[in-house]
């Protein structure tokens, strides 16, 4: 009894894990992009490998307006859920992507509905402006 209790909150907890990392901001590296979002290498044109719309926040460690927005996106993601998600690529360490992207500002942040072509909108945005920007570009309510 002790055994099949032990087992089904280990069960329990591995599924939860799961879903609370599918509702938080994650880091992404080039390698991850190329897996998740698109892999330029082999494609030419964009062709967006992912189910959800996702938001990547380009970012640098000593900006300042990117560290204002990050806790902005971290709220978004928890309240949008499962609906959206949001990635973290730090421009500094993923030169590759803020080169794919021609990043001259940060924060930049790039939007990929799933069906259109991504655009980028930058500086730093009010949850209120980013949600709004979301359900008008994103298709999400």
């Amino acid at each position: 009894m002790k055994n099949t209790f032990a087992a089904l909150i280990f069960i329990l907890l591995l599924v939860l894990s799961f879903h609370v990392e599918a509702q938080t901001v994650q880091k992404l590296t080039t390698a991850g992009f190329k897996e998740k979002i698109w892999n330029y290498d082999a494609l030419n044109e964009w062709k967006f490998a992912g189910t959800k719309p996702v938001i990547i926040d380009l970012y640098a460690d000593w900006c300042g307006p990117c560290r204002m927005l990050t806790p902005i996106l971290e709220e978004i993601q928890k309240d949008l859920g499962e609906k959206i998600q949001i990635y973290k690529v730090d421009t500094e360490k993923e030169r590759d992507i803020a080169s794919l992207f021609r990043v001259t500002s940060i924060p930049l942040m790039v939007f990929i509905p799933t069906n259109k072509q991504p655009f980028l909108v930058n500086g730093l945005r009010s949850k209120e402006e980013l949600i709004k920007i979301i359900r008008e570009n994103l298709e999400i309510k």
